[in-house]
């Protein structure tokens, strides 16, 4: 017999209530599968990975673990059990049609020297996943797709949202276009301007601008027009990200092809100070 279903309706969001079973057949791979309750920290470029490949994100509470049978449990790497969490959706951050109020999905867990599994019952979570087989199932994206929710990390993750839904959000990089270097009039001075490559060909580039007794700054453009006002993305936003982690560590020997040997060189150097500008793009996450 089917499980019943119900729909409620709260102003455009609606949520699909079904009656789960009690071990779901789940087809979920183990690289969607979390290890751990609770993982270090997550850095702003952590979030983001997650965040993009995630159609999902609600924050919940945990009502209920059930272990699975060895029989049922499928693979399960050494040191882990592999559990079937039910969780009641508290607040849904990204998420279009809504979500059901109850959600279940697998869960990896390691093991303590006693070969028990630590506590999840009531502990609120940040679910960073994708829509089941059935009404009420989900998948995490990730080995680390559920996160202890915290207020610091849902405010981080609202903000990440809002940056990629804006319609204004900075385009992915793939790779490094031509640059172009002219020099001065006197020594020391120079501008550089290095194009970057899109997914959907939108234009951006990197202005870098050198005068003699000032420190070089650099701007980046996201448009045909480089603005003179513009400058270097903050850290820990979406520009930012787009950058630092999509950038290559070296301009190629493409982008300065048509250059004079001596504007090559200063092309590179130019952007070697783009990228110390920007600092590292930091991820402590172990999972994929």
């Amino acid at each position: 017999m089917k499980p019943a279903t119900q729909i409620r309706c709260f102003g455009a969001m609606c949520l699909i209530l079904a009656a789960c079973p009690a071990i779901p057949g789940h087809a979920q791979g183990s690289a969607s599968l979390t290890r751990a309750a609770v993982q270090p920290e997550l850095s702003y470029a952590d979030l983001v990975d997650l965040t993009e490949r995630a159609p999902i994100i609600a924050e919940a509470k945990v009502t209920g673990v059930t272990q699975l049978p060895p029989e049922r449990a499928g693979s399960v790497p050494d040191g882990f059990r592999r559990v079937y969490v039910e969780a009641a959706v508290a607040n849904l951050i990204r998420g279009e049609g809504g979500i059901s109020p109850i959600v279940t999905y697998l869960l990896d867990m390691p093991v303590d020297s006693r070969g028990k599994i630590a506590k999840l019952k009531k502990l609120p979570v940040l679910l960073f996943a994708r829509p089941g087989g059935r009404p009420g199932q989900i998948q995490l994206i990730a080995r680390d797709a559920q996160q202890r929710l915290t207020p610091v990390l849902a405010a981080r993750t609202r903000s990440v949202v809002g940056e990629l839904l804006s319609g204004k959000a900075p385009p992915t990089i793939i790779g490094l276009g031509d640059a172009f270097h002219v020099a001065g009039t006197i020594a020391g001075e120079g501008e550089t301007q290095i194009f970057l490559k899109t997914p959907s060909g939108d234009p951006v580039s990197l202005s870098i601008i050198r005068r003699p007794g000032q420190a070089p700054t650099w701007a980046v453009a996201l448009g045909e027009i480089v603005d003179e006002a513009a400058r270097p993305p903050e850290r820990d936003t979406l520009l930012w990200y787009r950058l630092a982690c999509g950038l290559p560590p070296a301009l190629p020997p493409a982008s300065v092809r048509t250059l004079a040997v001596q504007d090559a060189e200063a092309a590179r150097a130019d952007y070697r100070f783009v990228l110390q500008s920007l600092g590292p793009c930091t991820r402590t996450r172990a999972a994929g």
